[in-house]
């Protein structure tokens, strides 16, 4: 059977670290989706580490990771990790495998990233321009380079007509920036990449399945970035949903098992996009400061706000969430009051549902106001020793969302979540 642990905001909800925490019951922790636009940060013999492309059980040496079809993968990006990884005595050679059918983010791929988020001017998405748009366009339109094809004596002649439609595509936007330094470093890359476990991943992973191995399915980014149900147009390009589990890994629906939803204990969001309960005041950058929201990837400021039942009770009911994982609880604890968005007003009409065309209607969210519990609880090691106001803030989302908050996270370090 197949569990897994996605993100049910807007991303950066930690599931890096609960990943991590959550790892050794496992034997096998796939990424089924996303490229090195997403950064799950864990912290290894107290240092910090931020994996892009590798799943986050790459630190248990039991564990078998799997890079699935459903990535996009940047082999620049994968090197550097691998080298980060092996710093810390890990052989990336003995457990981590890589799809053969997962497509490749080549250099041109970053170019026109860039070159349609300048067109695009104050109306872009909010891009972290490492190529991944582009990339699931060609996944797409049919025109991809695959992890298998680097093995491939036809290599050369695929990237070069690749290479020149990306080239098409460029002129027409007045892109004129040199990127063979990009395509120097991409090349190099690649070598390394040809001497890793490339393998056939739905056969591979169906036979770890058949074994009774267990498996947990790792997601990137958020639901609410979903390229079907998130915030369209600011989304991601790829089925961040427990749904591209099976599209993302070739796996049949019915080995999936538990599917465990992770949320902040209040909301942030990195680039643009709709955000209805964003605060633009000092209470904003009070969480933000508290919380060290800054995007693990792009290092960018993340705009932040109270937590939106709204969107994370529609974000469980697309996931069949079955248990729901709360980080960073302990960035509340100096808070005298909590607010809880309940409801959007939409042209003077309340609503607990997501609004089609979102990014184009004013949302005024109603809040639900609770008394914040105003404690250090960093050190809280078991659920008896919750605050209670803690405890009546988390007993209001489990009613409201339909799931059942299970575990709640007070900090950065492993050790540091409660089991509910």
């Amino acid at each position: 059977m197949v569990d897994v642990i996605l993100g049910l905001q807007w991303g950066d909800e930690g599931k890096g670290k609960i990943v991590d925490f959550f790892a050794p019951n496992y034997d096998v922790i796939a990424r089924f989706q996303g490229g090195p636009n997403a950064g799950h940060t864990l912290y290894v013999e107290g240092k910090k580490v931020v994996l892009h492309q590798i799943p986050s059980g790459i630190f248990h040496s039991h564990c078998v990771n799997l890079i699935g079809n459903g990535v996009v993968l940047d082999p620049v990006t994968l090197k550097r990790e691998c080298d980060i990884v092996a710093g810390f005595g890990i052989d990336i050679k003995k457990n981590l495998f890589i799809s053969e059918k997962t497509n490749i983010i080549v250099p041109s791929h970053r170019a026109l990233d860039k070159a349609s988020e300048l067109q695009k001017g104050d109306s872009k998405i909010g891009s972290t321009l490492k190529g991944i748009g582009p990339a699931y366009m060609d996944k797409t339109g049919r025109n991809a380079i695959r992890v298998g094809d680097l093995l491939d004596a036809n290599f050369p002649t695929l990237y070069k007509e690749l290479r020149s439609k990306h080239q098409t595509l460029l002129n027409n936007f007045n892109f004129t920036e040199d990127i063979s330094a990009w395509e120097t470093e991409f090349f190099e890359a690649v070598e390394f990449v040809k001497t890793l476990n490339i393998v056939n991943g739905e056969y591979f992973i169906n036979k770890k399945i058949a074994e009774g191995k267990k498996v947990l399915a790792e997601g990137a980014q958020g639901s609410m970035l979903d390229i079907d149900f998130g915030t369209f147009p600011f989304v991601t390009s790829s089925n961040t949903i427990s749904a591209g589990v099976c599209t993302g890994l070739g796996v049949s629906p019915k080995q999936i098992n538990e599917v465990m939803g992770v949320t902040k204990a209040y909301c942030t969001r990195v680039g643009g996009g709709p955000f209805p309960t964003e605060l633009e005041d000092a209470t904003g950058e009070e969480l933000r400061r508290i919380g060290s929201e800054f995007g693990a990837t792009t290092g960018r400021p993340r705009r932040c706000g109270w937590i939106d039942l709204v969107a994370l009770k529609y974000t469980c009911m697309i996931n069949g969430i079955t248990k729901v994982i709360m980080t960073k609880a302990d960035v509340l604890d100096s808070f005298e009051t909590l607010n809880v968005c309940t409801s959007y007003k939409i042209d003077g009409k309340e609503t607990t549902e997501i609004p089609y065309g979102i990014s184009r209607v004013a949302i005024d969210p109603q809040y639900k106001a609770y008394k914040g519990w105003h404690s250090d609880t960093t050190s809280i090691k078991d659920a008896a020793n919750v605050p209670a106001e803690m405890s009546t803030y988390i007993a209001f989302i489990n009613e409201y969302i339909g799931a059942p908050v299970k575990y709640v996270s007070n900090g950065p370090g492993r050790d540091q979540i409660i089991a509910l």
